[in-house]
């Protein structure tokens, strides 16, 4: 199968089956490109998520467009990202159009709540996959980064588009320190 063609398909099913946004379908991306079309490594996902993360955009549709460039090219970032963002445009249109007929039924009401704890989960899980994907040498820098993230956003209620930004300055400090550090001790 021709490989955009390929790659729109699988982002395809990736939109149409995942409730949630970009980080419930975290875990489904690294499933099927990293184990199912061995298209990307774990490392890759990482790198995938950390730039949809930092990029403006829904994240998902950055991933997907960051694996389809990485698997294709210009013409498979195209791809892929047209496959994720169809299934939702296409639902969400014909939601809109019913969704007011049917808002007042209870069972409607409980499906929701049920997609909602579906998506939590999915989410959770997606934190624990890159929790336990930190090195080991890096896991004490990492945690201190994800705690105070999680005080800034959380708690001190600092937009998170500031604490990204303050992150990744701060991880370009300390990488720039420990490759001085390094090269000090190589002499």
């Amino acid at each position: 199968m021709n490989k955009n063609l390929e790659l729109f398909l699988t982002f395809m099913k990736i939109g149409a089956f995942t409730f949630g946004g970009g980080y419930a379908m975290i875990p489904l991306i690294q499933r099927e490109v990293c184990d199912n079309k061995h298209w990307l490594n774990e490392d890759d996902i990482l790198e995938v998520v950390a730039i949809a993360e930092s990029t403006p955009g829904p994240v998902a549709i950055n991933a997907a467009t960051f694996v389809g460039y990485k698997t294709s090219g210009f013409l498979g970032a195209c791809m892929a990202t047209i496959g994720v963002v169809l299934p939702s445009f296409l639902i969400i249109s014909l939601i809109s159009m019913i969704l007011t007929q049917f808002q007042s039924i209870k069972a409607v009401r409980y499906a929701f709540m049920g997609i909602r704890a579906a998506v939590l989960a999915l989410i959770l899980k997606a934190l624990w996959m890159m929790f336990k994907s930190v090195k080991k040498k890096k896991k004490p820098f990492s945690y201190a980064i994800m705690g105070l993230s999680l005080v800034l956003t959380a708690f001190l209620k600092i937009d998170a588009v500031f604490v990204i930004i303050g992150c990744g300055l701060f991880g370009l400090l300390w990488s720039i320190l420990n490759r001085k550090e390094q090269s000090n001790g190589a002499d």
